[in-house]
């Protein structure tokens, strides 16, 4: 017996920033899939897995640890294609995929919360683990508010080149102070985004968006933002979002886009031939859990 789960990356955050010393962001989960299987090992090794996923060992021995799963030989299966190290969720995807698929496997019911908290424990974590698109605490891995299912948006997912590291990035000195900076137009952003996602208005969602991508230049500086935003709205983009923590920028576009050649085109013209696009849409967070 073997129990799959195909958890969504991201593609960046909606918004992102610090409210009355929460951090916080709105996640952006997009249709590009990492999937975890989890079996029933016969390998005297408590836990059979790639060695390239450590984050992913820990959680598991988390879990195990949680259900008391002590006894039991587990193997783990990864096929993956979120880019690492991009502000897409890989590793979230990873950890939150592995312990659905064990949990499943061991015939147990664990919440999202205490696979949030568990993840949060191995690093800043993505809110993704959740279904729809909620605010998260992605330093505590508390969940703050769920915004519901998004309206149908495509996404252009733009890779200008370049790997960050969460845990090193979240340990900046001056975090605080810069979220500070931004806190009244982190919240204008926010609020756009909230009603955005009340009335399923993709138009208010990328104009929040947007603001947030821009405030966010003062943390995390991305050079090809200015004009992305520039060429993507003359080409009928809703707006424009980021990876506050990462390197990757996102166009927000109507469901019925169809010129991504040209927008494609017009960007590697203005910004440079090297980025790279993945085409996608988003989605709502959460695992798909197949048994088999």
């Amino acid at each position: 017996m073997c129990v799959t789960v195909k958890m969504p990356g991201s593609c960046g955050e909606l918004v992102q920033g610090q409210i009355d010393g929460v951090n916080f962001h709105i996640t952006c989960p997009v249709n590009i899939f990492s999937q975890v299987t989890a079996y029933f090992s016969t390998s005297t090794r408590k836990i059979t897995c790639s060695p390239k996923k450590k984050k992913a060992l820990r959680a598991t021995e988390k879990i195990l640890a949680y259900l008391n799963g002590k006894g039991t030989s587990i193997g783990l299966r990864f096929f993956s294609r979120i880019p690492i190290g991009k502000g897409m969720a890989s590793s979230t995807a990873d950890i939150a995929g592995s312990c659905f698929a064990v949990a499943n496997l061991l015939g147990k019911n664990l919440t999202f919360s205490k696979i949030a908290s568990i993840a949060s424990e191995i690093e800043p974590t993505d809110g993704i683990i959740h279904k729809g698109i909620v605010c998260f605490d992605h330093i505590r891995g508390k969940l703050i508010e769920n915004l519901g299912y998004p309206p149908p948006m495509k996404v252009l997912v733009i890779d200008p080149g370049g790997k960050i590291d969460t845990l090193v990035f979240n340990k900046r000195k001056d975090l605080r102070i810069l979220h500070r900076v931004n806190r009244k137009i982190i919240e204008e952003a926010y609020f756009l985004v909230k009603e955005g996602m009340k009335k399923k208005d993709p138009e208010l969602i990328g104009a929040g968006a947007t603001i947030s991508s821009v405030c966010n230049q003062i943390i995390l500086y991305k050079p090809e933002l200015t004009r992305i935003i520039s060429l993507s709205k003359k080409l009928g983009a809703l707006g424009v979002n980021v990876a506050h923590s990462g390197s990757v920028i996102g166009i927000l576009l109507p469901s019925d886009f169809s010129r991504f050649n040209q927008l494609e085109q017009r960007i590697k013209k203005e910004c440079g031939s090297h980025l790279k696009f993945y085409r996608t849409a988003i989605t709502g967070g959460g695992p798909r859990i197949e048994d088999e």
